[in-house]
C-alpha cells in the first residue's frame, strides 16, 4: 500500500502536465491552420497595377408591352396614391447597348432592383449589377448601390464592387436620361462609368 501512494500522487501532476501540453498544442495548431484573417500582398492573387477604365453604354428600361424588361414585383398600400410611387419595387433585366437604339450592339444587362424610396421626389434606390457580355469584359460584373433622382440632369451612383476583371472595383456611374416616354414609362439612360480595378 505504501508503494502505491507515490504513484497516486504522480497522477494529478501527470494530468495537469498533459492538459497544459494539449492546450498549447491545440493553440499552436489553430494558429497555423485556422486563421480568421491575414494580410496578403496583391501579387499573391495575381493582381498587378490598378487602372482606371471608362465604360459608356445605354440602359433600356422597358416597362410597357409584352417584352417588358422591368416589372413591378411589390408595392405598399399607399403606392398608388403617392405622387412619387413611394413603396414600389421593380425587378429589372434591362439591355445595355453601345448606342441609344435598342437594335444596336448589346454589351450586357442591368440586372437587379430599383425601389421608389422617396416621399418628396422621384428618388430611386438602385441595387443592380451591370453584367457584361461583350469582349474582354464578357462574364465580368460591376455592382451599383445608390440613389437615383431621375429628374436630375445627371445622377451619380457609386460602384461598390465587381467580379471577373472587375474584382476589387470601386468608382462611380453618371446617369443621364436620353429619352423618357411619358405615355409608356419606357426610358433610355446614358451611362458613363468610371472604375478603378486591377
Amino acid at each position: 500500500m505504501a508503494n502505491s501512494l507515490p504513484k497516486l500522487k504522480l497522477i494529478p501532476t501527470f494530468l495537469i502536465l498533459f492538459t497544459i501540453f494539449s492546450s498549447f498544442s491545440t493553440l499552436v495548431t489553430a494558429k497555423k491552420t485556422h486563421l480568421f484573417s491575414r494580410t496578403l500582398a496583391p501579387s499573391r492573387l495575381g493582381l498587378k497595377r490598378e487602372k482606371l477604365s471608362h465604360l459608356h453604354f445605354y440602359f433600356h428600361d422597358i416597362v410597357s408591352g409584352r417584352n417588358a424588361t422591368a416589372v413591378r414585383v411589390a408595392e405598399a398600400a399607399m403606392t398608388n396614391t403617392s405622387l412619387t410611387g413611394f413603396g414600389a419595387v421593380v425587378m429589372m433585366d434591362d439591355p445595355l447597348t453601345v448606342r441609344p437604339q435598342l437594335s444596336s450592339k448589346q454589351v450586357g444587362r442591368a440586372q437587379g432592383i430599383y425601389a421608389f424610396a422617396s416621399q418628396n421626389e422621384l428618388g430611386l434606390l438602385m441595387v443592380l449589377n451591370f453584367a457584361f457580355t461583350e469582349g474582354k469584359y464578357n462574364g465580368s460584373n460591376l455592382s451599383v448601390l445608390g440613389r437615383n433622382t431621375v429628374f436630375s440632369a445627371v445622377r451619380e451612383m457609386p460602384i461598390v464592387g465587381g467580379s471577373g476583371l472587375f474584382r476589387f472595383a470601386r468608382g462611380y456611374a453618371h446617369a443621364t436620361t436620353h429619352t423618357f416616354d411619358l405615355k409608356s414609362g419606357d426610358a433610355i439612360v446614358e451611362y458613363n462609368v468610371y472604375v478603378f480595378h486591377y
